[in-house]
Parts: structure tokens; C-alpha cells; sequence
């Protein structure tokens, strides 16, 4: 190795949805510039593709895996404790590993980057002399919302969803109400408490933002995050565009083979593409909507189909009495017959960076977190948002309303069930209109500027190197 090669040092919370991003980064330093990089993976019981994408890691010689066990926190909280309240208090409790594991490294990290709720661990940095960066996989929309919420908590009164007027970030877009990140949503939660002080942490605990993010995906949030006077002043640490940063591959499956051999034989971009990621989970009632809806339209489809809201997350509704892959108490009878000719259902999992990089996949109906539409921008796919948790109205709200590539129901899944008539007329917007049409050439136009940032004359390219040069000078002052 190296000894004047820069050592990066990535800390992923648990997950599917972060441990991907913070690989992604990974790969992307290592492969395209050379540095080397170790992963410290804060791990609960890892899932099957946690376990897979962990192994997969381990058999390459481009990153350094450390697995960072995580303690007893059961005494530390509640039952009906939110998802990033108990992320948070995970993280906390790992720092003494975090510190440990960079304290037996021989060759210790000259930079340590947090992931969004690993901010805390920062000032570990500190002890060891590292510079100490935030990486934040999200939007540039929602980074300026997240830094500037210490200043609205004091500014808004009541609840942020009661308020008429959206909430104004300087020189940003407004943010809607119904728009606003899970934490926000109830001021009195413990979660809002947690979501606050990270943005405060963005701004006063590192030496500067990476963002999973382009130019041409918000350049207006961009532009206010790195030169609005009073933005700046809250932030006031520089801001790294780097985006989009997306997985090249998926993990191996015994679902990859037939449903990309299913694709191979469908006319070019007649196909919608329909999962809510590894996280999403829709009501019984509501999956049985969803199924008529894509009935009525008439469209063929791949759907990625989770036990509903309430069952065992393991698989066990899917039976072979139906074929192998046949769902049984939660779709309409005989739905798999019916559509047996242009229909294909994946249980738990299908690959979908090659689905959405397939030329068959004219539409992906999406629960809009960053990974998914990122890979969807990736792969030149207009979208049907359907917001389901965290940030992903936020998102939403720029797919549809800025961007142009995408549709989203009248009312937010969330806060009613989407019936038939609606998703089909969503479907058929998407795969048959002109409106559709033109969703597609504007998000392959996205395609075409996302490919662009990431060149070596791009933009992203370029602010992933004034970082590196920037650790790089202040590596040599040390």
C-alpha cells in the first residue's frame, strides 16, 4: 500500500438503503480515484441481501470491510420508538466501536465521512488527527431543509404540517407542508429532536457535505447552498456535489435469470416496472388496488410483490400451488390467470438496476427513495411516484412538479388508499400518452446530463476532485 495514498474511512448505519450509498461512495473513491478505503459497517441482524452485498465486498480487493458490532440498546428505548430516532440512538451507542476499530487500523484513515446519521462520530476525527466530512445520499433540496431547520424551529409556530404557506429556505424552492421529511411531521416526537440537532451537526461537526446530487437534477438548492449569502451562513462549511452515484450491478439471485429472460421477450419499453424498494410495504387492501389497477390498464408489468403491512416478512403468503412464484391471499382471484401472458410477479427481490437499464422497461412505479430514482434517472425510466416514508415526498415533489418525469396520486398514499381507477389511469399516462411520451425524452435527457456530471470533464467529477485535493492539502499541512 501506498504511504502517501489518501485513507478514507466511510461509516454506513444499518440497512439496505444506507449501507448501499456508502458502498457506492466506497467504489466510486477507490475505483476512479485511487484512494484507498475501508467501510466501518454498523451491523444489526443483516438481512440476506445485507449478507450477500457484505460478502460480495469482501472477495474485493478495492475496499477494506470492518464490521462494527452494535450494543444492547434495548434499555435505551421504546417500543413505538420511529425509524430515526432509534437509527440515531444505534449510531451513538457505536461510537466507542467506531473509535476502537480506528484505533487498531495500522495504517489509520487520513479522512473520516459519516454517513447522514453518523454525524456524532465526527469529532472521533479529532483524536486521531483526521479531517472528518458528512455524506448525505439525498437531495440537495432536502440537505438545505435539514441545516436550515434549527432556524424555521424557531420561526414556525405549531405543527409544520398545520401551516398554509410553505416553508421558505433562502434562496431555495419553497418546501410544502405535506412535502416535509417524517421527522417533521409531529414537532413532539423524539424523532424531530434527533432529525434537528443532525442538521446542526451537518454544519458544526464537519469540514464539509458530500451530496449524492447534480446540477441539473436542483441547480437552484445547489446554487443557495454553495453561494446564498444567507444560506451560507448557516451552512458554512463548503458543499461537494458529487452525483448520482448508483449501484453498476445488483447482487446475484435466483430471480435474475427468468425475469430478465421474461424481459427479453417484451417489445421495447412496453413494460412498467413496480416495487417499493427493500423497505416498502403497502397495506393488504391496498396491494389488492394496486393489482386491479394494473389489470385495468392493460399494460405489462413486473411487479417486486412485499407481504403486506402486518404479516411475516419472510415469504411465507407465496405458495407453489400457483407456479413458483404465485401469491395467494392478497391478490385478487384468479389475478395471475388473467394476466398470466403479460404480467410477471417477483417475490421479496428482483434486480433492478438491470430491469431499469432494461430497453423493455418503459415506466417504473416507485416508493421515490434516492437509490430508486436515481437508477431509474440512470436508466432513462419516467416514473410514477408514490411517496410511502423519510424524505421521499420531498423527492416526489421534484420528480413531478420540477423535473417533469414523473406522476404521482392525487393524494398521497400515505394519507389514502390509491383506488384501481386512479393507478390505472396513472399507468396508462405513463405508458401510453403523449403526456408519458414526453416524460420519457425529458428524463433521457436527465440520463444524458447525469452521464455528463459523472465524466472526467464533468461537474461532479470535478467537485469530487476538489475534495480530494482539498483532504490532500490538508493532509501535507498536518
Amino acid at each position: 500500500m501506498e504511504q502517501n495514498k489518501l485513507h478514507v474511512a466511510i461509516i454506513s448505519s444499518p440497512g439496505m438503503g444506507h449501507l448501499v450509498p456508502t458502498l457506492t461512495l466506497g467504489h466510486r473513491l477507490a475505483t476512479h480515484h485511487h484512494l484507498e478505503v475501508t467501510i466501518l459497517a454498523v451491523m444489526t441482524e443483516t438481512s440476506p441481501a445485507e449478507t450477500r452485498i457484505l460478502t460480495t465486498l469482501n472477495d474485493s480487493n478495492h475496499i477494506n470491510l470492518v464490521k462494527i458490532p452494535l450494543p444492547d440498546i434495548s434499555n435505551l428505548l421504546h417500543h413505538d420508538d420511529a425509524v430515526v430516532t432509534q437509527l440515531a440512538v444505534m449510531m451513538r451507542e457505536a461510537r466507542s466501536g467506531i473509535r476502537s476499530a480506528i484505533s487498531a487500523m495500522n495504517r489509520r484513515p487520513h479522512i473520516l465521512i459519516g454517513d447522514l446519521f453518523s454525524s456524532e462520530s465526527l469529532p472521533i476525527a479529532d483524536e486521531f488527527r483526521m479531517q472528518k466530512y458528512v455524506y448525505v445520499p439525498c437531495q440537495a433540496r432536502f440537505v438545505a431543509l435539514t441545516v436550515y431547520l434549527h432556524v424555521l424551529d424557531k420561526e414556525v409556530n405549531g405543527q409544520y404540517v398545520d401551516q398554509t404557506e410553505p416553508l421558505r429556505i433562502p434562496g431555495c424552492e419553497p418546501v410544502r407542508s405535506q412535502d416535509v421529511p417524517d421527522p417533521m411531521l409531529d414537532r413532539f416526537n423524539r424523532q424531530y429532536y434527533e432529525y434537528l440537532q443532525m442538521g446542526i451537526n451537518f454544519a458544526t461537526l464537519s469540514q464539509g457535505i458530500l451530496i449524492n446530487t447534480w446540477g441539473d437534477l436542483d441547480r437552484t438548492t445547489l446554487d443557495a447552498l454553495k453561494y446564498n449569502k444567507n444560506l451560507q451562513s448557516i451552512v458554512n462549511v463548503p458543499v461537494y456535489d458529487i452525483g448520482p452515484l448508483t449501484r453498476a450491478v445488483d447482487l446475484v439471485d435466483s430471480n435474475e435469470n427468468r425475469v430478465i429472460k421474461w424481459l427479453d421477450m417484451q417489445p421495447v419499453e412496453s413494460v412498467i416496472f413496480v416495487s417499493f424498494g427493500s423497505g416498502g410495504t403497502l397495506s393488504a387492501s391496498q396491494i389488492i388496488e394496486l393489482a386491479w389497477g394494473l389489470e385495468l390498464s392493460q399494460q405489462k408489468f413486473v411487479w417486486v410483490i412485499r407481504p403486506p403491512i402486518g404479516s411475516l416478512n419472510d415469504g411465507t403468503f407465496f405458495t407453489s400451488g400457483s407456479g413458483p412464484d404465485a401469491p395467494t391471499g392478497f391478490l385478487p382471484e384468479g389475478f395471475l390467470d388473467r394476466t398470466r401472458e403479460r404480467g410477471l410477479i417477483a417475490p421479496l427481490w428482483a434486480p433492478q438496476v438491470k430491469i431499469l437499464n432494461h430497453q423493455s422497461i418503459g415506466g417504473f412505479l416507485t416508493h421515490c427513495g434516492m437509490n430508486s430514482f436515481h437508477e431509474s434517472i440512470r436508466g432513462g425510466v419516467p416514473m410514477i411516484a408514490w411517496p410511502l416514508y423519510a424524505e421521499q415526498r420531498i423527492n416526489a415533489a421534484l420528480l413531478t412538479e420540477q423535473l417533469g418525469v414523473a406522476v404521482r396520486p392525487a393524494t398521497l398514499p400515505t394519507e389514502k388508499e390509491v383506488g384501481r381507477e386512479e393507478i390505472e389511469k396513472m399507468v396508462r399516462t405513463l405508458m401510453e400518452s403523449e403526456e408519458g411520451k414526453m416524460m420519457r425524452e425529458k428524463v433521457k435527457i436527465l440520463r444524458l446530463s447525469a452521464d455528463e456530471a459523472l465524466s472526467i470533464k464533468g461537474s461532479s467529477y470535478k467537485s469530487m476532485c476538489e475534495f480530494i485535493s482539498c483532504c490532500e492539502m490538508k493532509m501535507k499541512s498536518l
